[in-house]
């Protein structure tokens, strides 16, 4: 089977979009594959349409894994997989051990040719165990530029897919990706293992993508002046939750009736029906952090307003080029305040890299929060409620969260920040020494269910049915307590994983904070200075930050508007 003969039987297109052919022929030959291709491009018939070849051609290939952060991206596209009668799976927090099993078993033995998991999934030594079984014949890494500490969104638990790299050496990886630097495309491939340098890139340029930068004192006038003149989906970016929920009932009361927001804050099934409203137009407005983009599968959105200053210029082009996907016109504008702006990022800078000294003080206070005692706590996992914390400790919200955020980098610690999670159990004294703890009847009787039900619950948390452990909270903070278990309830909160005892001092090197500090003020400053600036084409000073730097103005953004009735 054909590439082409693939898309058409399966997707019912005739033809591929640009460099889709490309990336698919570079698959097919065994390379390992970087793409870089706008929001919209068409990244997924990349990965999906040589799977299915594969599998055509040798079943022993015919299953690829596909590594991404979005669980609500594994879903739909499990789901739109399966509509066409392509078998796929998917693995993510908050399914159930047995779910789990299932899922891989079906992937080994059925006739699966798609695996989803998230790169935390990789963290489980069973997990890759069984992924080492599997019929694998390509790996696919999305959003690939969150293995990069170059890269924008930095997540650590990226660099988990080099141990699968060693487990599946012979199969090829195919990293994707909407935004990368010139650095972060090295990185990409060295953090990747690429045997050898390739990349195939889509040019950034978007004809029908018009950026604009409106300097106003008065945003929230600005946002409903800016809706009023432009009809269709909107998307408007803030900074905070606070300020999301303000907005959107704002703009409720003045003329925006379907207004609404979403933020991480909310629970999974209100952040699962906003988004379903949005996407089928009964809300035209969505006010939202940036929790809510990635994943999006929505080309009719003719409007993003960016309210506050993102952090990166790649985070600015990866949430604008949201606009616009289905080719027809649509605009991008940024709101920016000289002052107000200026001063909001020099409190910006401090609270992601407070002083060594204060990091030190965070760390020492939420050991001491979580009774962690000196030289212990490694391996045990902690539910941790920001807000608890810094109201008892005394400590500010957010430079704490950054705090902790590069703990983690440094190694102490593993903090996973605000989700939603089933509660989650992991045994650590065997059967035959639970006599020593003099356990109450009921005690036992909870154990005995949890390891009839979940076989892996020795070695890894294993995510337990509310069924198994109703009216039983107590009884289980009582085992954790006591080191029988680890227990993490039900909560929408926080995380914090020892990856090593408590220490009496901490170091952060360079690497860890300096030069990360330096990269992100200087990526700061080059968002700045794109909304700063009125000579030079908007578009072409993105497209030189992404490296490409032989481009013509844009001809419709407000700097070549400008320029244009000057000249005239």
């Amino acid at each position: 089977m054909s590439p082409r003969e693939a898309l058409k039987t399966y997707f019912g297109y005739d033809d591929f979009r640009p460099l889709q052919e490309e990336i698919i022929a570079s698959v097919l030959a065994g390379r390992d594959t970087l793409a870089l291709m706008p929001t919209g491009g068409g990244k997924s018939i990349c990965f999906q349409i040589p799977t299915l070849v594969m599998a055509h051609d040798n079943p022993d290939k015919r299953l690829c894994l596909v590594i991404t952060p979005l669980i609500a991206l594994m879903r739909d596209q499990v789901a739109n997989l399966q509509e066409r009668d392509i078998s796929s799976a998917a693995v993510y927090t908050g399914m159930s051990y047995d779910k789990q099993r299932v899922a891989l078993d079906n992937c080994l033995y059925g006739p699966y040719n798609f695996l989803y998991c998230s790169p935390e999934r990789l963290e489980s030594e069973e997990f890759r165990k069984r992924l080492a079984d599997l019929p694998i014949g390509l790996i696919a890494v999305d959003e690939a530029h969150c293995i990069s500490q170059w890269g924008y969104d930095f997540r650590p638990s990226y660099l988990n897919i080099a141990a699968v790299r060693e487990l599946l050496p012979d199969v090829p990886v195919l990293a994707l990706t909407a935004t990368a630097t010139p650095e972060t495309i090295k990185d990409i491939q060295d953090k990747l293992g690429f045997k050898v340098q390739h990349v195939l890139r889509k040019s950034f340029h978007r004809e029908n993508l018009t950026y604009i930068v409106r300097h106003t004192d008065k945003k929230d006038e600005q946002v409903a002046h800016i809706l009023s003149r432009v009809p269709g989906s909107a998307i408007v970016y803030v900074r905070n939750r606070k300020r999301a929920q303000e907005l959107a009932e704002w703009l409720v009361a003045n003329g925006e009736p379907t207004a609404d927001y979403y933020h991480a804050g909310l629970t999974t099934n209100e952040r699962n029906e906003r988004q379903q409203a949005w996407t089928e137009g009964k809300t035209r407005v969505i006010v939202a952090t940036n929790a809510f983009g990635m994943g999006i599968d929505k080309p009719d959105v003719r409007l993003v307003i960016h309210y506050d200053l993102p952090n990166t210029i790649e985070s600015y082009y990866q949430e604008a080029g949201r606009a616009g996907r289905d080719g027809e016109t649509a605009y991008a504008v940024l709101l920016f305040n000289d002052q107000e702006d200026k001063t909001k990022i020099r409190k910006r800078i401090t609270d992601s890299y407070p002083p060594k000294e204060f990091i030190e003080q965070v760390y020492h206070k939420t050991m001491d929060f979580l009774q962690i005692g000196a030289n212990s706590g490694l391996g045990h996992r902690f539910a941790l409620h920001m807000d608890q914390l810094c109201h008892v400790m005394k400590l500010p919200v957010l430079p704490t969260y950054s705090a902790l955020q590069i703990l983690t980098n440094a190694g102490y610690i593993d903090f996973e920040e605000e989700h939603e999670t089933q509660p989650r159990v992991q045994i650590l004294v065997p059967r035959h020494d639970l006599g020593e703890y003099n356990l109450s009847h009921e005690q036992i009787a909870l154990l005995d269910v949890l390891m009839r039900s979940y076989s892996g619950i020795y070695t890894d948390l294993q995510y337990v049915r509310e069924a198994d452990i109703k009216d039983n909270h107590q009884i289980l903070v009582s085992l954790a307590q006591r080191g029988v278990i680890t227990y993490i309830p039900r909560s929408i909160g926080c995380s914090l994983t020892m990856t090593n005892e408590r220490q009496t001092e901490i170091y952060l090197s360079p690497a860890v904070f300096e030069k990360r500090q330096e990269r992100y003020i200087h990526k700061l400053h080059a968002m700045l200075e794109y909304a700063e600036q009125v000579q030079f084409c908007r578009e072409q000073i993105l497209l030189a930050y992404f490296g490409e730097t032989d481009t013509i103005p844009c001809g419709r953004c407000d700097v070549c508007r400008a320029n244009r009735v000057h000249a005239e």
